[in-house]
């Protein structure tokens, strides 16, 4: 690494971090997550606005692939918060309602999904047929969990049975989409490794449960009571990065391992959790996931987008819209809520933010997405994202809200545990 790549990083990293803030709060200006003008921040830094020119001159050769390995660190970091939010205290209060509604807006979009594959394969599918199919049905099924409970927490639903729900449904979600990825990921024989390699994933996960998370707790709170804060932020890294290591190695993906070890958390130390999810939060959303949108953005280029593709674009945003509303307004019946806020869960577990951009990245990375498919789905997570906002004000008025606050101060005095927002 040359004195010049050097400068050349450190300039980009600058760069990268005024037009993350300044799009961020310009999203918020429009009553949008922040994350909608990081991404939007990335994808103008792509090839889609005068043929690429402002990312050859900014982001050269030499220096993105220093920017890629920002960008997947940033990505363990987020995914490890990711599981680390997973509350296993908010499902037990809800479970019926929360397993049918979680089921509906997982399982229809990813049915429609992997039938809308079976129709782009033709085009897009690369080789891999069922591994793409799987894919995209999965990603037709995402919904962004950590956006999902910022926009609840900014809405003022945190203390509603409405919004426990979506948050318990959506964490689901996240875990059975996950395990759904995992099962297409290893339809490539174990992404170019030796395929026995991915069969180590289950005792290493068993493992993690049975042995590790025990142990994780008895040092954690060893740790605590002598007040060394900063070894336990190290012990916590180091079994972070073990893990990602691990799945990336047995060809699975590093994201899984640190989604696992999020979830790997003892959850009788909630001081220390939150501590170390400050910490991460500090360094990861700050810094890395800004660059992790450019590098993300670098590989999306709608300029070349005809007519035909316009066609796929409103196919999928069909399906994705239409899947995901209809299941999760089915679930919703089932669990007897009623029309409007049957509606309004459906509107809430619409929104895929980065948590799709993540999926839709690494299916780009397998070699399962090409670069037209992979531009289209990331232009659908930001649509359904950004509509989520005005179509919550329709389910949802006021007068809704207040009655379910209303109900929630009458009810128990424990309130319904909320994540911290989150992208």
């Amino acid at each position: 690494m040359t004195s010049g790549q050097v400068v050349t990083l450190l300039l980009d990293l600058a760069v990268i971090l005024v037009v993350a803030r300044a799009m961020g709060a310009l999203a918020r200006r429009f009553d949008q997550p922040p994350v909608i003008g990081e991404i939007l921040a990335g994808i103008a830094f792509g090839p889609t606005l005068f043929h690429g020119a402002i990312a050859d001159a900014l982001f050269p050769a030499g220096v993105r692939p220093m920017l890629s390995a920002l960008a997947n660190v940033g990505v363990v970091l987020f995914m490890f918060l990711a599981g680390l939010e997973f509350s296993r205290k908010l499902l037990r209060r809800r479970l019926g309602s929360i397993a049918a509604v979680s089921a509906g807006s997982t399982l229809v979009p990813f049915a429609l999904g992997t039938v809308l594959a079976g129709w782009l394969a033709a085009r897009h599918g690369g080789g891999h047929t069922l591994g793409f199919v799987l894919y995209v049905g999965t990603a037709m099924s995402v919904t962004a969990f950590p956006v999902l409970a910022r926009i609840i927490g900014d809405r003022g639903m945190s203390g509603t049975r409405i919004g426990a729900l979506a948050l318990g449904s959506a964490a689901v979600g996240d875990l059975l989409c996950w395990s759904m990825l995992a099962v297409a990921v290893m339809t490539l024989g174990g992404g170019g490794h030796d395929p026995w390699r991915v069969l180590l994933i289950v005792p290493f996960a068993a493992a993690g449960f049975l042995v590790v998370r025990p142990l994780l707790g008895r040092l954690i709170r060893w740790q605590a009571r002598r007040g060394w804060i900063l070894e336990i932020f190290a012990a916590v890294l180091i079994g972070l990065l073990v893990s990602s290591a691990f799945t990336e190695w047995a060809g699975l993906h590093f994201l899984f391992g640190a989604f696992l070890f999020g979830l790997l958390m003892p959850e009788d130390v909630a001081e220390v959790r939150e501590g170390v999810a400050q910490r991460i939060e500090q360094v990861g959303t700050t810094l890395l996931l800004p660059v992790y949108f450019v590098v993300a953005g670098l590989q999306v280029d709608l300029s070349g987008v005809g007519l035909a593709g316009l066609g796929e674009f409103g196919l999928i945003l069909l399906v994705a819209v239409g899947g995901k509303f209809a299941g999760a307004l089915a679930g919703a019946r089932l669990a007897r809520e009623d029309w409007r806020r049957s509606a309004t869960l459906a509107v809430l577990m619409n929104t895929r933010g980065l948590t799709e951009l993540i999926v839709l990245s690494a299916g780009l990375q397998l070699g399962l997405l090409d670069r037209t498919l992979y531009s289209l789905l990331v232009l659908t997570a930001v649509a359904t994202t950004v509509m989520t906002g005005p179509l919550l004000r329709l389910a949802y008025p006021r007068r809704l809200l207040d009655e379910d606050l209303e109900a929630a101060l009458a009810a128990a005095p424990a309130s319904p545990e909320c994540p911290r927002p989150g992208r």
